[in-house]
């Protein structure tokens, strides 16, 4: 068998989009030789972030002394951080990695490709269904207490008609405890116009709590937070790392690239723990790869860590293509009369899951 570095083969390229396998015949027509690239893994880094912005209220500085109130937003802030991050690891096709599988003139097995171009099975369709990573979703916003309809309904005409803060602060204060009066009589049943049951009721004391919220985050400021989702692809080479970035987190811009300084550095390390052999045979010699064969990979190992502001938020031990070999199995098993072989493959590293018989 040779390897094949340069090759183009239409019925590859025509995988369809949406599709999650291409099926591959050796046949006449491709000369009984299938053309396939084994995987390298990548890992996508899932970043979370949250972030919080505090906007004071337009009468802050009458807080004290209308409400009695000390604890608000005095300035504008916005500030982010990483909620949770996740890696997900796949196998996408190599191109520095093709090889064809020959097999003798008459010979009809198939080849399964995933939606990446990548093998997953060899003279079988049942290939187990891979199991989906649990990944976060965004979250937009909830709405503030002055971006709800009752903080319109609790600015009265006298306070919108007035041109100093200062009265405005004063007749938003009376209001708020106009509102909280209101509430009482409500709930004692000493109002003027009780609402007829008590749905109606509760209804009326939520428009009322509503109304008084605007009326104090014109005080006291607004606090609001909303999470984004980022993903950052990560292709592992052969060698250790060392608190790389990867990514950074700025407060205005969310996740960023390495090289924007305008944000805080995400870290990813990785420590080879195994690298993958060539098999052997009982002398201890490495074994020849058989002629025409089936490549499929054996990988290494490797542990890959992400660190944000000294604290690590993922770690994961991982088989990795790039940090193995490349072997092959004797075309001959898959073709054999009596009981001919098939293969599932990793399609995240090309290495064997499970070779058997029919």
């Amino acid at each position: 068998m040779k390897k094949i570095l340069t090759i183009a083969m239409a019925f590859m390229a025509l995988a369809a989009a949406g599709q999650t396998t291409t099926k591959l015949e050796a046949g006449k027509n491709n000369e009984y030789g299938l053309i396939y690239s084994l995987p390298r893994t990548v890992i996508d880094i899932v970043i979370e972030t949250e972030t919080t912005v505090r906007t004071p209220g337009e009468f802050s500085n009458y807080a004290r002394r209308y409400l009695n109130v000390t604890d608000v937003v005095r300035t504008p802030s916005r500030t982010s951080t990483v909620k949770s991050i996740t890696l997900v690891p796949r196998g996408v096709a190599d191109q520095d990695n093709r090889w064809t599988m020959q097999f003798k003139s008459g010979a009809t097995p198939f080849l399964m490709l995933n939606e990446a171009n990548v093998p997953v099975s060899l003279n079988t369709e049942d290939i187990p269904e891979a199991e989906a990573a649990v990944l976060p979703t965004p979250v937009a916003a909830a709405p503030t207490p002055l971006e709800t309809p009752a903080a319109l309904q609790a600015v009265t005409q006298e306070m919108s008609q007035s041109a100093s803060t200062s009265k405005r602060a004063e007749l938003a204060a009376q209001r708020i405890f106009e509102l909280r009066d209101n509430r009482n009589d409500l709930i004692s049943g000493q109002a003027e116009n009780t609402p007829p049951d008590g749905r109606s009721l509760q209804l009326a004391l939520d428009n009322l709590s509503a109304q008084e919220a605007a009326l104090t985050a014109m005080f006291a400021g607004t606090e609001s937070r909303y999470t984004e989702v980022s993903t950052v692809t990560f292709v592992p080479d052969d060698e250790d790392i060392s608190n790389k970035v990867i990514a950074r987190l700025s407060a205005t811009e969310g996740i960023v690239s390495a090289d924007d300084l305008s944000g805080e550095p995400i870290y990813l390390s990785m420590h080879v723990t195994e690298r993958g052999h060539l098999p052997k045979d009982d002398k201890g010699e490495v074994k020849k790869f058989p002629k025409g064969g089936v490549a499929y990979n054996i990988p290494g190992n490797a542990r890959i860590d992400i660190d944000f502001r000294g604290k690590t938020f993922a770690e994961l031990n991982i088989p990795i293509a790039q940090l193995g070999v490349t072997f092959g199995l004797d075309p001959r098993l898959f073709t054999d009369k009596k009981a001919p072989a098939y293969l599932l493959l990793d399609p995240t590293t090309g290495a064997i899951i499970t070779l058997g018989t029919k």
